[in-house]
């Protein structure tokens, strides 16, 4: 016997990173549901639309302004962590709620001495704050009848691995996201797997 532990000085192996909770698309496809009739809903739903659709994080979805739009190219020229910009495709759905807000909603909401370059506005006609987006972003999930814990990054979870169950490059997700590291990126395949794994054991005989 010996009184010293010889894995006293063993390295212990690095916990991998918390793979985030994520949505199904069913989940997701339960926010577009919910009608959107005042100013204010068709700004919430667009937003929501936006976020799923581009995988924006939330300070870049309230920081747009109109001159990042390119509604007729379908994508916006967003500047991200260290002012790196990246193109990013909108998608049909998201271009149409865009559309609706930009003719239904903003001028409902725009004051001309506030409102400036923002595209998204709260009720005050100043640019929409993360901390308010998140509110409404609760409250309808809430309403759509989805209970899980809600934030804006939820979505753009959703957008990625969404992407990614659906053979997405992982370098494309990257670009979208705007990751430095691919290894940030490499997370999806984790979850991207577990959905494997739960599909082998609900469809194959010997599951």
């Amino acid at each position: 016997s010996t009184s010293t532990n010889p894995a006293e000085k063993l390295k212990m192996p690095r916990i991998g990173r918390r793979l985030p909770g994520v949505l199904s698309e069913e989940e997701v496809g339960r926010l577009f549901e919910v009608e959107a009739k005042t100013p204010a809903e068709v700004r919430n739903l667009a937003m929501i639309e936006l976020l799923y659709a581009t995988g924006l994080r939330v300070s870049e979805l309230v920081g747009l302004t109109l001159s990042q739009l390119d509604i007729e190219a379908g994508c916006l020229r967003v500047s991200g962590k260290g002012d790196k910009e990246r193109l990013v495709p909108i998608g049909a759905p998201a271009t149409a709620a865009l559309e609706r807000y930009l003719a239904e909603a903003r001028p409902a909401l725009s004051h001309v001495t506030q409102s400036g370059q923002s595209v998204f506005l709260s009720k005050f006609g100043r640019a929409m704050t993360r901390q308010a987006f998140w509110g409404i972003l609760k409250k309808w999930a809430f309403k759509a009848g989805v209970h899980k814990k809600f934030s804006p990054h939820t979505l753009r979870h959703a957008c990625a691995t969404h992407l990614v169950n659906h053979d997405a490059d992982l370098r494309v997700v990257q670009m979208l996201l705007g990751h430095s590291s691919l290894s940030t990126t490499q997370i999806y395949t984790h979850v991207a797997s577990q959905r494997l794994k739960q599909l082998h054991q609900d469809h194959h005989p010997r599951g």
